[in-house]
Protein backbone atom coordinates (compact mmCIF):
# COMPACT_ATOMS: atom_id res chain seq x y z
CA UNK A 1 0.00 0.00 0.00
CA UNK A 2 2.55 2.45 1.03
CA UNK A 3 4.17 1.72 -2.15
CA UNK A 4 1.27 2.56 -4.62
CA UNK A 5 0.65 5.79 -2.66
CA UNK A 6 3.92 6.88 -3.01
CA UNK A 7 3.93 5.64 -7.32
CA UNK A 8 0.67 7.57 -7.34
CA UNK A 9 1.96 10.47 -5.84
CA UNK A 10 5.04 10.77 -7.85
CA UNK A 11 2.70 10.83 -11.02
CA UNK A 12 0.72 13.42 -9.48
CA UNK A 13 4.15 15.68 -8.66
CA UNK A 14 4.94 14.81 -12.14
CA UNK A 15 2.43 15.81 -13.81
CA UNK A 16 2.18 19.41 -12.34
CA UNK A 17 5.40 20.47 -14.61
CA UNK A 18 3.17 19.16 -17.75
CA UNK A 19 1.68 21.61 -20.15
CA UNK A 20 1.03 18.97 -22.71
CA UNK A 21 -2.27 19.21 -25.06
CA UNK A 22 -4.85 16.69 -24.66
CA UNK A 23 -3.42 15.24 -28.18
CA UNK A 24 0.02 14.68 -27.77
CA UNK A 25 1.34 10.86 -27.32
CA UNK A 26 3.86 11.86 -24.83
CA UNK A 27 4.36 14.47 -22.02
CA UNK A 28 5.95 17.77 -23.51
CA UNK A 29 8.18 17.43 -20.26
CA UNK A 30 10.48 14.73 -19.14
CA UNK A 31 8.95 13.15 -15.82
CA UNK A 32 12.02 11.30 -15.27
CA UNK A 33 13.73 14.27 -13.22
CA UNK A 34 10.74 13.86 -10.73
CA UNK A 35 10.49 10.56 -10.68
CA UNK A 36 14.30 9.77 -9.88
CA UNK A 37 13.85 11.77 -6.54
CA UNK A 38 10.75 10.11 -5.45
CA UNK A 39 12.12 7.02 -6.18
CA UNK A 40 15.57 7.07 -4.88
CA UNK A 41 15.85 10.29 -2.74
CA UNK A 42 19.12 11.56 -1.70
CA UNK A 43 20.90 8.74 -4.13
CA UNK A 44 19.16 10.50 -7.31
CA UNK A 45 21.85 12.46 -8.13
CA UNK A 46 24.54 9.36 -7.83
CA UNK A 47 22.84 7.23 -10.39
CA UNK A 48 25.49 6.45 -13.12
CA UNK A 49 22.32 7.32 -16.34
CA UNK A 50 24.66 5.93 -19.51
CA UNK A 51 26.14 2.45 -17.44
CA UNK A 52 26.16 0.39 -20.88
CA UNK A 53 29.22 -1.08 -19.70
CA UNK A 54 27.39 -3.24 -17.13
CA UNK A 55 23.86 -3.61 -18.10
CA UNK A 56 21.62 -4.00 -21.94
CA UNK A 57 18.03 -3.61 -21.93
CA UNK A 58 16.31 -4.91 -25.25
CA UNK A 59 13.20 -3.93 -26.49
CA UNK A 60 10.96 -2.79 -29.23
CA UNK A 61 11.75 0.52 -30.63
CA UNK A 62 7.54 0.30 -31.64
CA UNK A 63 5.74 -2.54 -30.06
CA UNK A 64 3.72 -4.53 -31.41
CA UNK A 65 1.16 -5.18 -28.79
CA UNK A 66 1.50 -2.58 -26.40
CA UNK A 67 -0.70 -4.87 -23.45
CA UNK A 68 2.60 -7.44 -24.07
CA UNK A 69 5.43 -5.98 -24.65
CA UNK A 70 9.14 -7.99 -24.28
CA UNK A 71 11.62 -6.39 -22.75
CA UNK A 72 14.99 -8.54 -22.06
CA UNK A 73 17.83 -7.28 -19.19
CA UNK A 74 21.06 -8.32 -19.54
CA UNK A 75 24.28 -7.43 -17.33
CA UNK A 76 27.62 -7.79 -19.00
CA UNK A 77 29.75 -8.92 -16.01
CA UNK A 78 28.94 -12.54 -13.77
CA UNK A 79 27.42 -12.28 -10.54
CA UNK A 80 29.81 -13.26 -7.73
CA UNK A 81 29.50 -13.15 -3.88
CA UNK A 82 31.96 -9.98 -3.97
CA UNK A 83 30.50 -8.70 -6.33
CA UNK A 84 26.72 -8.28 -8.16
CA UNK A 85 22.99 -6.63 -8.91
CA UNK A 86 21.73 -7.31 -5.42
CA UNK A 87 18.38 -5.25 -7.41
CA UNK A 88 17.01 -3.78 -10.50
CA UNK A 89 14.45 -1.92 -10.49
CA UNK A 90 12.20 -1.26 -13.37
CA UNK A 91 10.63 2.07 -14.50
CA UNK A 92 8.39 3.00 -17.23
CA UNK A 93 8.25 6.70 -17.12
CA UNK A 94 5.01 7.40 -18.64
CA UNK A 95 3.09 4.49 -17.47
CA UNK A 96 0.13 5.37 -14.74
CA UNK A 97 1.79 3.41 -11.75
CA UNK A 98 5.65 4.33 -13.23
CA UNK A 99 7.61 2.00 -11.14
CA UNK A 100 6.66 -1.18 -12.61
CA UNK A 101 8.87 -4.08 -10.72
CA UNK A 102 11.71 -4.91 -8.62
CA UNK A 103 13.62 -7.94 -9.40
CA UNK A 104 16.02 -9.26 -6.11
CA UNK A 105 18.99 -11.08 -7.37
CA UNK A 106 21.00 -13.62 -5.95
CA UNK A 107 24.30 -13.87 -6.07
CA UNK A 108 24.09 -17.62 -7.36
CA UNK A 109 22.25 -16.23 -10.70
CA UNK A 110 25.75 -16.26 -12.46
CA UNK A 111 25.42 -13.85 -15.43
CA UNK A 112 21.63 -11.53 -15.38
CA UNK A 113 19.70 -12.87 -18.44
CA UNK A 114 15.87 -11.63 -17.70
CA UNK A 115 13.30 -11.40 -19.96
CA UNK A 116 9.77 -10.43 -19.05
CA UNK A 117 6.81 -8.86 -20.44
CA UNK A 118 5.68 -5.39 -19.75
CA UNK A 119 1.83 -2.80 -20.90
CA UNK A 120 3.41 0.07 -21.75
CA UNK A 121 0.22 2.88 -21.64
CA UNK A 122 2.04 5.93 -23.99
CA UNK A 123 5.24 6.86 -25.96
CA UNK A 124 8.04 6.40 -23.12
CA UNK A 125 11.17 6.04 -21.96
CA UNK A 126 11.66 2.60 -20.40
CA UNK A 127 14.58 2.36 -17.93
CA UNK A 128 16.06 -0.10 -15.83
CA UNK A 129 18.13 0.97 -12.68
CA UNK A 130 20.50 -1.87 -11.11
CA UNK A 131 21.38 -1.81 -7.73
CA UNK A 132 24.69 -3.00 -6.67
CA UNK A 133 25.77 -4.93 -3.57
CA UNK A 134 27.51 -2.26 -2.65
CA UNK A 135 24.66 0.06 -2.80
CA UNK A 136 25.69 2.27 -6.15
CA UNK A 137 22.86 2.53 -8.75
CA UNK A 138 23.57 2.37 -12.55
CA UNK A 139 21.06 2.89 -15.31
CA UNK A 140 20.38 2.08 -19.11
CA UNK A 141 17.35 3.14 -21.09
CA UNK A 142 15.11 2.55 -24.10
CA UNK A 143 12.21 4.73 -25.76
CA UNK A 144 9.57 2.49 -26.84
CA UNK A 145 6.76 3.77 -28.98
CA UNK A 146 3.22 2.22 -27.57
CA UNK A 147 0.37 3.01 -26.45
CA UNK A 148 -3.05 1.52 -25.09
CA UNK A 149 -1.34 -1.23 -23.03
CA UNK A 150 -2.47 -0.30 -19.69
CA UNK A 151 -6.12 -0.40 -19.73
CA UNK A 152 -6.51 -3.20 -22.92
CA UNK A 153 -8.35 -6.07 -22.27
CA UNK A 154 -7.19 -9.10 -21.59
CA UNK A 155 -6.51 -11.23 -24.12
CA UNK A 156 -9.03 -14.03 -22.60
CA UNK A 157 -12.85 -13.80 -22.11
CA UNK A 158 -13.02 -13.31 -18.06
CA UNK A 159 -14.87 -17.12 -17.46
CA UNK A 160 -11.48 -18.67 -19.49
CA UNK A 161 -9.62 -16.09 -17.50
CA UNK A 162 -10.89 -17.26 -13.63
CA UNK A 163 -10.99 -21.52 -14.99
CA UNK A 164 -6.97 -20.79 -15.64
CA UNK A 165 -6.12 -19.23 -12.88
CA UNK A 166 -3.18 -19.84 -11.41
CA UNK A 167 -1.89 -22.75 -13.60
CA UNK A 168 1.93 -22.57 -14.24
CA UNK A 169 4.32 -24.05 -16.32
CA UNK A 170 7.78 -23.96 -16.29
CA UNK A 171 9.70 -24.46 -19.26
CA UNK A 172 13.35 -25.59 -20.10
CA UNK A 173 15.16 -27.85 -22.28
CA UNK A 174 16.86 -31.01 -20.59
CA UNK A 175 19.69 -29.15 -18.53
CA UNK A 176 23.13 -30.41 -17.77
CA UNK A 177 24.49 -30.13 -14.26
CA UNK A 178 27.71 -27.70 -14.57
CA UNK A 179 26.12 -26.08 -17.48
CA UNK A 180 23.58 -22.83 -17.81
CA UNK A 181 20.72 -23.89 -18.79
CA UNK A 182 17.49 -20.85 -19.78
CA UNK A 183 14.22 -21.73 -17.70
CA UNK A 184 10.99 -19.87 -18.13
CA UNK A 185 8.38 -19.47 -15.37
CA UNK A 186 4.47 -18.30 -16.48
CA UNK A 187 1.35 -18.38 -14.24
CA UNK A 188 -2.01 -17.72 -15.91
CA UNK A 189 -3.47 -14.68 -14.18
CA UNK A 190 -5.62 -11.96 -15.99
CA UNK A 191 -3.72 -9.67 -14.02
CA UNK A 192 -6.36 -7.15 -13.78
CA UNK A 193 -5.08 -4.03 -13.12
CA UNK A 194 -7.99 -1.79 -12.21
CA UNK A 195 -7.70 0.00 -15.73
CA UNK A 196 -9.67 -2.51 -17.57
CA UNK A 197 -12.94 -1.29 -18.44
CA UNK A 198 -15.66 -4.50 -18.49
CA UNK A 199 -18.20 -2.84 -21.59
CA UNK A 200 -21.09 -5.30 -20.22
CA UNK A 201 -21.00 -4.61 -16.54
CA UNK A 202 -19.85 -0.53 -17.71
CA UNK A 203 -17.70 -0.80 -14.80
CA UNK A 204 -14.35 -0.86 -14.17
CA UNK A 205 -12.67 -4.85 -13.46
CA UNK A 206 -10.96 -4.40 -9.87
CA UNK A 207 -7.80 -4.69 -9.52
CA UNK A 208 -6.82 -8.15 -9.06
CA UNK A 209 -3.11 -9.22 -10.14
CA UNK A 210 0.12 -11.22 -9.58
CA UNK A 211 2.36 -9.35 -6.42
CA UNK A 212 5.29 -11.12 -6.66
CA UNK A 213 6.89 -14.34 -8.10
CA UNK A 214 9.73 -16.06 -6.23
CA UNK A 215 12.37 -18.73 -8.15
CA UNK A 216 14.35 -20.84 -5.65
CA UNK A 217 16.55 -24.26 -6.64
CA UNK A 218 17.09 -26.54 -3.59
CA UNK A 219 15.31 -23.53 -1.47
CA UNK A 220 18.25 -21.25 -2.07
CA UNK A 221 16.73 -18.19 -3.56
CA UNK A 222 17.80 -16.70 -7.27
CA UNK A 223 14.84 -14.74 -8.30
CA UNK A 224 12.37 -12.89 -6.67
CA UNK A 225 9.90 -10.09 -8.52
CA UNK A 226 7.88 -7.45 -6.79
CA UNK A 227 5.18 -6.89 -9.80
CA UNK A 228 3.29 -3.76 -10.30
CA UNK A 229 0.29 -2.77 -11.93
CA UNK A 230 2.52 -2.43 -15.31
CA UNK A 231 3.14 -6.35 -15.47
CA UNK A 232 1.70 -8.12 -18.51
CA UNK A 233 -1.42 -10.96 -18.26
CA UNK A 234 -0.05 -14.04 -17.49
CA UNK A 235 2.87 -12.97 -15.96
CA UNK A 236 6.28 -14.48 -17.24
CA UNK A 237 9.98 -14.75 -16.22
CA UNK A 238 12.53 -16.32 -18.39
CA UNK A 239 15.96 -16.46 -16.91
CA UNK A 240 19.37 -18.05 -17.11
CA UNK A 241 20.99 -20.26 -14.66
CA UNK A 242 23.74 -22.69 -13.72
CA UNK A 243 22.09 -25.73 -10.96
CA UNK A 244 25.61 -26.99 -10.19
CA UNK A 245 23.99 -30.09 -8.58
CA UNK A 246 20.92 -32.49 -9.53
CA UNK A 247 17.86 -30.72 -7.37
CA UNK A 248 14.56 -28.87 -8.02
CA UNK A 249 13.66 -25.83 -9.44
CA UNK A 250 10.64 -24.15 -7.88
CA UNK A 251 8.25 -20.91 -8.21
CA UNK A 252 5.99 -19.30 -5.77
CA UNK A 253 3.23 -17.00 -6.96
CA UNK A 254 1.26 -14.56 -4.91
CA UNK A 255 -1.36 -12.72 -5.87
CA UNK A 256 -3.45 -9.53 -4.31
CA UNK A 257 -5.93 -11.39 -3.02
CA UNK A 258 -3.60 -13.37 -1.21
CA UNK A 259 -3.51 -16.10 -2.82
CA UNK A 260 -1.10 -18.70 -3.58
CA UNK A 261 0.32 -21.03 -6.77
CA UNK A 262 3.59 -22.75 -6.99
CA UNK A 263 5.22 -25.11 -9.46
CA UNK A 264 7.97 -27.06 -9.43
CA UNK A 265 10.63 -28.83 -11.98
CA UNK A 266 12.93 -31.40 -10.96
CA UNK A 267 16.67 -31.45 -12.46
CA UNK A 268 18.43 -34.29 -12.16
Amino acid sequence: MFNRIISLLAACLALAFITAPASAATPTEPLWPTLKYLYFGDKADSIREDATDLLVLEAPKRAEDAAIVPMTIKSLVPQTADKYIKNIHFIIDNNPEPYSANFHLSADLGLVDITTRMRIDQYTYVRVIAEMNDGSLHMVSRFVKASGGCSAPAGKDAAAALARLGKMQIRMRTPTIGEPVTAQVIVSHPNYNGLQYDQETRRYIREHRVTNIAISYNDKPLISVDTGISVSEDPSIRFTFTPTEAGVLKADVKDSKDQHFTQQKEIM
